[in-house]
């Protein structure tokens, strides 16, 4: 299929048509118990139990998916005490329990921005609470203010406010394409606001066509787009790894069904220009996503159910993302 097949192979399905079922909300409870902190911190166990904007809005996001009002308060309560500390309405990207600050980088990311904006969003539909409402509009403002940026590819959503743009490096400006969270960008692109959305997707999807790279025509985390044609990234491992696998799983869940297929990752990270497998990934919950992008490019043909492990922070979040983007956007492909 052509790139304008790719591009409109899509449907704006509603996120909450799909309600989850008892065995993922059982998972759920798994979660949250390992993974969520009595005071609302989101711990990563597997890299010294610090926490970050991504899994403060993951686990945002999971909780008013799950109709865990009480748990997703908690949550949000912790992140603005802890992490919209810049000011400047974009939360700071890592808190560490063994550092002194606690904050020693205030530079945000992006993907955390964009998530805890998402969830915020949706739990202010769901629950009525215009206060929610009002904290994401604050939040999407900041995103507009602060990250969107120009490009000769169109309008770029950069990692984060410092270190990315094309004064701060030689192949600047750089992105991770990780970051284009396509189902949080069509909910949010419902309202009114500064940032076109729509627009913002759709070079989302040209640059991931663009950014093929190697033999197995794949991504690398971390892209260049200095020059005319995208490039993997300088100071970065060439490597299409534990950010890359989640392209894939938004491609799906935004409903980009053919592109997401055609990502689907196998069992190893991969060294893009050789095409050989670098080391696998480290927990058998990653397998949902290639689950979920298989099922969903082949229209509906599932290869069954993987089976939820729970054992570290990172893969059990992309694990019950993908269970919920099934649900949302191919039920069939929700065993």
């Amino acid at each position: 299929m052509g790139l304008a097949g790719l591009l409109s192979s899509h449907c704006n399905a509603d996120p909450l048509a799909h309600p989850p079922r008892d065995e993922l909300r059982q998972a759920w409870q798994k979660y949250r118990q390992s993974f969520i902190a009595p005071e609302g911190r989101v711990v990563d166990n597997a890299n010294g139990d610090i926490s970050h904007s991504e899994g403060q809005g993951y686990g945002m996001l999971l909780a008013e998916r799950f109709d865990d009002r009480e748990t997703f308060e908690r949550i949000w309560r912790w992140t603005s005490e802890h992490l919209l500390i810049r000011g400047d309405g974009l939360a700071a990207w890592r808190w560490d329990p063994k550092s002194d600050p606690r904050v020693a980088d205030r530079n945000n990311a992006s993907d955390g921005d964009v998530l805890i904006a998402w969830a915020l969003s949706e739990a202010a539909d769901k629950w009525s609470v215009p206060d929610y409402g009002d904290a994401s509009r604050r939040t999407v403002k900041a995103i507009a203010a602060k990250l969107i940026v120009s490009s000769h590819f169109g309008p770029i959503l950069l990692p984060g406010a410092d270190g990315f743009d094309v004064s701060s490096r030689a192949d600047g400006p750089v992105v991770n394409l990780s970051y284009w969270i396509f189902p949080a960008f069509n909910y949010l692109g419902r309202r009114p606001g500064p940032v076109d959305w729509a627009r913002l997707s759709d070079v989302g999807l040209r640059l991931i066509a663009a950014a093929r790279f190697g033999p197995r025509q794949l991504p690398t985390n971390w892209v260049s787009l200095a020059h005319e044609n995208a490039a993997p990234a300088a100071s970065f491992p060439r490597v299409f790894g534990y950010d890359a696998i989640r392209i894939p799983l938004y491609l799906a869940w935004g409903s980009h069904r053919d592109m997401a297929a055609a990502l689907s990752p196998g069992p190893a990270v991969v060294e893009v220009d050789s095409g050989k497998d670098a080391g696998p990934f480290s927990d058998p919950d990653y397998q949902a996503i290639a689950t979920l992008a298989t099922c969903v490019g082949a229209q509906g043909v599932s290869s069954g159910e993987t089976a939820y492990s729970g054992r570290f922070y990172y893969p059990a979040t992309l694990y019950l993302l993908s269970r919920i983007a099934a649900d949302d956007v191919a039920p069939i492909c929700a065993p």
